[in-house]
C-alpha cells in the first residue's frame, strides 16, 4: 500500500488578510508563495513542510464544533498559553470550561480557542511525537 504523508489545512475563510494576520501574530507562521493558482487563496507555513491554505469565501456560512479541529503539539506548552492570555484569546478545556487547560489520561496538556472564522484549534504538549519527529529530521 502507498504511504500517505500529511501536506496541508485548507479553511475557508471570510477575510482572508484577517485570517492570515491571526495565525500570523499567533503562531509566528510565515506567509508562502501561493504556487498552485493566481488565485487570493494564501498560504502560511506551519513548519516541517505543513501548509495552511486560507481560501476567502465571504459568503460562506461557517459552522464548526470542537470536535471538529485541527491540533498543533509544542514543546512550550506553558508559554503558548501565557501568549494566548496576553493577546485576550479567550481559550478551554475539552469540556469547555474558560481559561483552563486539560489533561488527558496519557497525561497530555491541551487547550482550545477559535480563529476568527470559529475553526477550532488544538495546542497540546505531546513531547513524545515530536520528539520522534525530531530524532527522525537529525537521522
Amino acid at each position: 500500500m502507498s504511504q500517505f504523508f500529511f501536506n496541508h489545512i485548507a479553511l475557508s475563510v471570510k477575510d482572508v488578510d484577517k485570517s492570515v494576520l491571526f495565525y500570523q501574530k499567533v503562531f509566528d507562521f510565515k506567509e508562502i508563495e501561493n504556487t498552485a493558482s493566481n488565485s487570493s487563496t494564501r498560504w502560511l507555513s506551519i513548519g516541517n513542510g505543513k501548509q495552511l491554505h486560507l481560501i476567502p469565501r465571504p459568503d460562506a456560512i461557517i459552522k464548526t464544533n470542537k470536535a471538529v479541529h485541527f491540533a498543533l503539539s509544542t514543546l512550550e506548552f506553558d508559554a503558548f498559553v501565557l501568549r494566548l492570555k496576553i493577546m485576550n484569546i479567550e481559550f478551554s478545556d475539552w469540556p469547555g470550561t474558560t481559561l483552563k487547560n486539560y489533561i488527558r489520561k496519557d497525561g497530555i496538556q491541551q487547550v482550545y480557542f477559535k480563529d476568527p472564522d470559529h475553526y477550532w484549534i488544538e495546542i497540546n504538549d505531546d513531547y513524545k511525537k515530536l520528539l520522534n519527529i525530531i530524532i527522525e529530521q537529525i537521522n
